[in-house]
């Protein structure tokens, strides 16, 4: 099985979380944006402040490699218009897909209005420039019950608002890889969550990202069903190797 066109190869740590520069984070940002030209990956998602030198990279590169970016990462909790006006900067800047956080905590105290709104207005930007929209759902920060409401509230606002040929354009996403969990607890996704998610998102597609560190896993979750799956090791797995990375 070709796996690449399956892998949106990650990079999302800030110069903080990295403990080094911003120059030095840059240039590894820059280093896995060539990595993703070069090794043909469906997508190479980075943070926000980076589009504008991915999208000059792969027009130097002629290159049909995609560009990803995060929405409200990581936590998801700013205001919508804060969302919109994010993404509508990615947008301006050259992105390809737009990974929304999902307010997931909102959603667990049940102010499921506003998480349908933001779900509405963000797809509906999206789409009407023709980017791929994903919505994050943090099944780390959600049990069992709560994953599948919220991919199925996801699919029945896409459903209700959106022409059917535009399904395949909207994802339900598992992780952002950032969520602290203890005890060893997976905080990307599982093959049990990616289940309930494939379960009760379908007509949607569904990503897998974070948790992923091996061939025979990527190819595990392609064969349950998975459109795309987020990692920070894409080369690694596509060489056979284990990924060091949690995500």
């Amino acid at each position: 099985m070709n796996i690449k066109s399956f892998l949106d190869s990650t990079y999302l740590k800030t110069a903080v979380q990295a403990g080094i520069s911003e120059a030095e984070n840059k240039g590894i940002a820059q280093g896995f944006i060539q990595e993703a030209i070069d090794a043909a990956f469906k997508l190479i998602m980075i943070r926000p402040e980076y589009v504008a030198m991915a999208r000059q990279m792969v027009a130097d590169a002629q290159s049909k490699l995609t560009i990803g970016t995060v929405i409200d990462f990581p936590e998801g909790r700013s205001p919508i218009e804060a969302k919109l006006a994010e993404a509508e900067k990615a947008i301006a800047d050259g992105a390809d897909d737009l990974d929304f956080v999902c307010n997931y905590e909102a959603f667990k105290k049940g102010e499921v209005a506003l998480v349908k709104e933001e779900i509405l207005k963000g797809t509906q930007l999206g789409l009407q420039h023709h980017k791929i929209v994903k919505w994050i759902i943090e099944v780390a920060a959600l049990d069992h019950q709560q994953v599948v409401q919220l991919s199925t509230l996801i699919k029945n606002v896409v459903m209700a608002h959106f022409k059917e040929d535009c399904y395949d354009q909207v994802f339900v996403k598992s992780s952002t890889g950032f969520y602290p969990t203890t005890d060893g607890k997976p905080n990307g996704a599982t093959v049990e969550t990616i289940v309930m998610m494939l379960e009760n998102a379908s007509p949607l597609p569904v990503k897998a990202a974070g948790g992923v560190r091996t061939y025979a896993e990527a190819e595990a979750m392609i064969r349950l069903g998975v459109k795309r799956i987020g990692t920070s090791s894409a080369k690694a797995i596509v060489e056979g190797r284990t990924a060091q990375s949690n995500y």
